[in-house]
């Protein structure tokens, strides 16, 4: 069984990968940037994400990565709120705000009903297809 090697997505080094998707050093630091988030937010509860981020000089992109993995909680945090993936709106929940999922819902319905179309359009078309080939056989 061979060992599982990886490089970090974070400092590009080669790691035995386990459990963890970056390397040691980039785990301990992450780790470290996770505890300065904590102890900012106990002390600062009416902190916002902007606040956070450049009092701890952790990007505004990892801690939205702590709150989604659940590591912060947002709950007890009236002014925390991170970007919308797609618009960068903030929100307090799920990933994308609220115009921005209803855009993604229209547009997932409208692709699948352009599918339906196009399906039913090449049904049409084969059967057509198929009897101009019949009345051709039946001419000879």
């Amino acid at each position: 069984m061979g060992m599982n090697v990886a490089n970090c997505p974070r400092c590009g080094k080669i790691f035995v990968k386990g459990f963890a998707e970056v390397c040691p050093n980039c785990l301990k630091d992450l780790e470290q940037q996770y505890e300065k988030c904590l102890k900012y937010l106990r002390d600062h509860r009416g902190t916002n994400i902007t606040d956070l981020s450049e009092a701890t000089g952790v990007s505004v992109k990892q801690i939205t990565k702590f709150i989604r993995e659940g590591r912060i909680s947002i709950m007890n945090a009236p002014n925390m709120a991170y970007p919308c993936e797609v618009c960068g709106t903030l929100i307090r929940e799920n990933t994308l705000c609220e115009p921005c999922r209803m855009k993604l819902v229209k547009d997932v319905r409208n692709t699948t009903e352009d599918e339906r179309r196009k399906t039913e359009q090449e049904v049409k078309d084969a059967h057509v297809a198929f009897k101009i080939q019949e009345r051709l056989r039946d001419r000879h």
